[in-house]
């Protein structure tokens, strides 16, 4: 099997990750339990996880809608309160991403570099610190994207000194470093371990799988098996049961007109493609249908 070599880390940006933990981790501890807390930083990871899904990944990375360029920057500004790097940096990587998907060339794939490597070392290495422009043509000729990609650490201390001003070091360490640090993990997640566990509805040529616990946890990007398959949907839960919260509110901010053209998989793509698995699934709940059918014939011709 073919392997990513583990490149040396940049230390200023492992020292700041770990730093954040620390801190996070002492902050509460200094604070003591605080339900409050809780439900503050509960409030702002679920908050900037939306515009992680929303902006950095569906709509600057995959154009899977329309809006107005004031909200384009919107949009960018509060992915980045995230402290995932600048907008163009990510959607240039997961791009390439989708581009060479668990191969060799894959900058985060499990089966390569492992789930440790893909699920945060490469977002700290020496190799991913550049990015090709090339990738991202249609955002770098906006000059507040390439401006907010530079300078992404703006939002990032934006959103901490809001934090404080609102609630003290309270404020700051829930609503800021708590949050933060589970924001983080749960967003790297998608590239770690929705490429090891769940479920394979399509057969793509990767190793991508829908699950459902990490669809709740990231609001909606956990059915990664569908996104695979089809890659520029505005939607990843492809059917009414599959929980997809970032696709809610985009239909919510659409309804208001604040986005538009919110694209969805034609009929002939979901049915289309199907893995093993999900055949047997169809198979299995049609044959369930047809012997509830004849328990319930007798009780018919009786009546």
């Amino acid at each position: 099997m073919s392997t990513i070599a583990r490149p040396r880390f940049p230390r200023l940006s492992t020292l700041s990750f770990v730093l954040v933990h620390v801190a996070a981790v002492a902050g509460v501890v200094a604070l003591g339990w605080s339900w409050s807390g809780l439900a503050l930083a509960a409030g702002m990871y679920a908050l900037r996880m939306f515009f992680v899904t929303a902006a950095y990944h569906r709509y600057f990375s995959h154009r899977a809608f329309k809006t107005s360029r004031w909200f384009q920057a919107v949009l960018a500004f509060m992915a980045e309160t995230s402290s995932q790097k600048g907008i163009l940096w990510w959607a240039a990587h997961h791009r390439d991403h989708h581009k060479y998907s668990d191969t060799p060339r894959d900058i985060h794939s499990p089966r390569q570099s492992g789930i440790w490597y893909a699920h945060v070392g490469w977002v700290l290495s020496d190799r991913t610190r550049e990015y090709d422009r090339g990738r991202v043509p249609d955002l770098v000729r906006y000059p507040e994207l390439v401006w907010l990609d530079r300078y992404w650490a703006v939002p990032v201390v934006a959103f901490a000194a809001a934090m404080f001003a609102l609630g003290g070091w309270h404020g700051l360490v829930w609503g800021y470093g708590v949050s933060t640090v589970l924001l983080w993990h749960g967003t790297f997640t998608i590239n770690s371990l929705s490429h090891v566990i769940g479920r394979r509805r399509y057969d793509t040529s990767d190793d991508s799988r829908n699950n459902a616990a990490l669809a709740l946890i990231t609001l909606g990007e956990g059915w990664h098996n569908n996104h695979h398959h089809y890659q520029s949907s505005a939607n990843q839960g492809f059917f009414w049961w599959e929980v997809d919260v970032t696709y809610y509110i985009l239909r919510a901010l659409a309804a208001a007109g604040i986005v538009w053209d919110l694209r969805k998989p034609p009929q002939r793509v979901l049915m289309g493609g199907r893995s093993r698995d999900a055949s047997d699934a169809d198979a299995a709940s049609r044959a369930a249908d047809a012997a509830a059918q004849d328990e319930r014939a007798p009780a018919r011709r009786a009546a």
